[in-house]
């Protein structure tokens, strides 16, 4: 496959893109990528990368929506406190991965990442100290130049774990990181390399 495809107005994109899914090109134009330093953004994408464990991402993007809706809009405090009674209402919500792991584990992040925006003043700082505060910029040229995992997201993934978080393995928060623009790797000659 070569590095990227042309899409109907002629800018080339990443290779692993699915030029046929309009909300997925959207997602890889818009989203992917663009450094994020707001914490409740972060929290939706860490919530929705640890669903994606064992699934593909646009899985979970074309239910992002209905998390939205099912976890308070991601706003932390609220899913931080949710009990017993929301637990089986999200397993009952056939919008979400209705997975009790998961369902568990986006609340247990929640408390941890609240524990770790007291520490830091905000998850964003947390998170972006483990780049040093700047994007790391990779050139990936054809599918199989992707990596799964980096130096930064097995450290990332260590210490989160060890501060309590749930689905944080390294290739879960290097996709997070990916997200959050914590690392660039639109291909070399992707249209949003520079743009982001």
């Amino acid at each position: 496959m070569s590095a990227t495809d042309i899409h109907a107005n002629g800018r080339p994109r990443c290779p692993w893109l699915d030029l046929s899914k309009p909300d997925y090109v959207a997602y890889h134009d818009d989203e992917w990528g663009v450094p994020v330093r707001d914490d409740r953004t972060q929290f939706e994408f860490l919530t929705l990368e640890s669903a994606q464990a064992g699934l593909s991402w646009y899985t979970v993007l074309k239910k992002r929506d209905n998390y939205r809706r099912a976890f308070a809009g991601f706003d932390v405090q609220k899913v931080a406190a949710f009990g017993e009674a929301d637990i089986a209402r999200l397993l009952a919500d056939a919008g979400i991965i209705r997975n009790k792991l998961k369902v568990r584990a986006a609340i247990t992040n929640a408390q941890q990442f609240i524990k770790l925006q007291d520490a830091f003043g905000s998850f964003s700082d947390y998170i972006w100290g483990f780049v040093d505060g700047k994007t790391i910029a990779n050139a990936p040229k054809t599918f199989d130049d992707y990596a799964a995992t980096s130096p930064e997201s097995d450290a990332l993934s260590k210490d989160l774990k060890q501060r309590g978080f749930k689905f944080v393995g390294s290739t879960i928060v290097y996709a997070h990181m990916q997200a959050a623009g914590l690392v660039n790797d639109h291909s070399a000659d992707c249209f949003r390399r520079t743009q982001v």
